[in-house]
């Protein structure tokens, strides 16, 4: 034997080990996310000029604390009131998401479920007329989603805020107009949140408004927040315009009701920064005790890309670069994965005065906020340029997942048998489908031919872990590399049921 170099490497135990969450490595990270700060601060102001903002808000959040904020221009023009980071802007449909929240802790509390058909909170529902027989009733899942079959509503729903409880239940009372039937589609309903809005107060007895107030709003922290926008401090309310003509005009201020549910709160970027961090904190998954308004799993589980809704093979990034993106929509929020897999989550709002944007990338750590007083401002378009920017000038990298105990146990084991499987039966470490779907003879050709071509092995890497229970490991050699993947099985412990090795670049 030995041409090769053989490492033999043990563990004490064959147990599992407290699953570690992912994390970030890098010791900088911080640093270098804030040295990108001057550049976008000059991007976000430039995008405001150029697209006749009146005024702006912003704010850079990283690991679910606000580090940097940015504003310029004003939310009252007349009166030169200057935007700051306390400035209170209504942020439209980026209230969807709290109203979904509230959802779901009530749906914790085990006083309503997602599956349940919408009527037996909403006894008017059963007027619906589907386009056909064999629909099925709407469900509250149906409604945090956008598939209860309602027909986007944009125009007419942004007029809607202020309209009562009273005129919300009649157009149930009369019968609501399909476009699809329920469960087979996405299409954009603030009707869908507005009902959401309703069924809180029924199933909670108390207003929408103040069962968030009093479960998420209060408990964050979120003391400059409101549905009101009489209750504002005039120093701090933003004002909205539309650009017309060369000029700003002002728009009418809508006041609270029955459709504030789906986009009626107006709130601070120092506030709505605390709701953010509850969205960020509950990655990686993990033992921590809770301290959101709702459990961390529920969280995450609003951000789930529930209802896929479309892919564009031609969407490009902000550079210009084609990079398809597959898009959803979760409960109450945006979800979207690009061609990088970047996943990012968040939502956007718009109305008569106002754009908003809010985004994250769980898997960074890092998110972004703006506001501005302008007629369905792209504040989107700015955040994505803003986090593009961001990810490109600090370099910075996903969290990583560690590999478990037993991941790396079974790569160790896999080594003492590389590359001359020397009765591999003999061991306890493999599935019983391994030998009927490899053959010994086999795997010691393909080994020592991989290591031939190695050369002299200089070192084995740690598990690169893909899962709990899938990963791969890197042996160097003098003239290539060797690739060794591996999956274990749903077992405890669990065993090796699948194994491939490739030279590798």
């Amino acid at each position: 034997m030995k041409k090769y170099l053989t490492l033999f490497l043990f563990l004490s135990t064959t147990t599992f080990a407290q699953y570690k969450p992912a994390a970030f490595n890098d010791p900088d990270r911080l640093k270098k996310i804030e040295d990108t700060f001057p550049v976008i601060d000059q991007l976000y102001k430039d995008y405001a000029e150029k697209n006749h903002w009146p005024g702006m808000a912003y704010g850079v959040l990283v690991d679910g604390k606000l580090v940097h904020t940015g504003n310029t221009g004003y939310t009252d023009i007349d009166a030169k009131t200057p935007v700051t980071s306390q400035s209170d802007f209504r942020i439209a449909s980026m209230t969807k998401s709290l109203t979904a929240m509230a959802i779901l802790k009530l749906r914790d509390e085990g006083k309503l479920k997602l599956d349940d058909p919408a009527y037996l909170y909403i006894p008017e529902m059963k007027n619906n007329k589907y386009l056909t027989k064999d629909a099925t009733p709407v469900t509250v899942r149906h409604l945090l989603t956008h598939s209860a079959g309602y027909p986007e509503d944009n125009p007419w729903g942004d007029r809607q805020l202020a309209v009562s409880d009273a005129q919300l239940i009649d157009i149930y009372k009369k019968g609501v107009s399909f476009s699809s039937n329920p469960g087979h589609g996405y299409e954009y309903s603030n009707l869908g949140f507005a009902t959401l809005g309703y069924i809180i107060k029924k199933v909670s007895g108390k207003t929408y408004e103040q069962y968030i107030n009093d479960n998420i709003l209060k408990p964050l922290g979120m003391t400059h927040t409101y549905w009101e926008y009489t209750q504002v401090p005039k120093q701090q309310l933003a004002l909205g315009y539309r650009w017309l003509d060369g000029k700003w005009v002002e728009q009418p201020l809508l006041h609270d009701g029955a459709y504030g549910a789906m986009g009626g709160l107006i709130t601070t970027i120092e506030d709505f920064s605390k709701y953010m961090a509850v969205h960020m904190n509950a990655w990686p998954m993990r033992d921590d005790a809770e301290t959101g308004p709702v459990k961390r799993s529920s969280v995450r589980e609003m951000q789930y890309p529930w209802d896929v809704s479309y892919l564009n093979a031609n969407a490009r990034t902000t550079t210009g670069r084609l990079c398809p993106t597959v898009s959803a929509y979760a409960y109450g929020l945006r979800w979207a994965k690009d061609c990088d897999n970047r996943v990012y989550v968040g939502h956007t709002g718009g109305l008569p005065g106002f754009g908003s944007n809010w985004n994250i990338l769980p898997d960074y750590g890092v998110g972004v906020v703006c506001y501005a007083n302008l007629t369905y401002a792209n504040a989107g378009r700015a955040n994505s340029i803003a986090l593009d920017t961001l990810l490109a000038l600090s370099g910075i990298k996903p969290r990583t997942l560690p590999a478990s105990q037993i991941l790396t146990q079974r790569r160790n084991e896999l080594v003492k048998l590389l590359p001359n499987w020397n009765n591999p039966q003999a061991t306890d470490i493999f599935a019983d489908n391994f030998f009927m779907d490899y053959f010994p003879d086999k795997l010691k050709a393909e080994a020592q031919d991989v290591y031939a071509k190695a050369g002299k092995i200089l070192s084995v890497g740690e598990v690169v872990p893909e899962n709990n229970l899938r990963g791969y490991f890197m042996i160097q050699g003098e003239k290539a590399n060797i690739k060794v993947s591996f999956t274990l099985t749903p077992e405890n412990p669990p065993l090796i049921q699948e194994y491939h090795i490739t030279q590798a670049p």
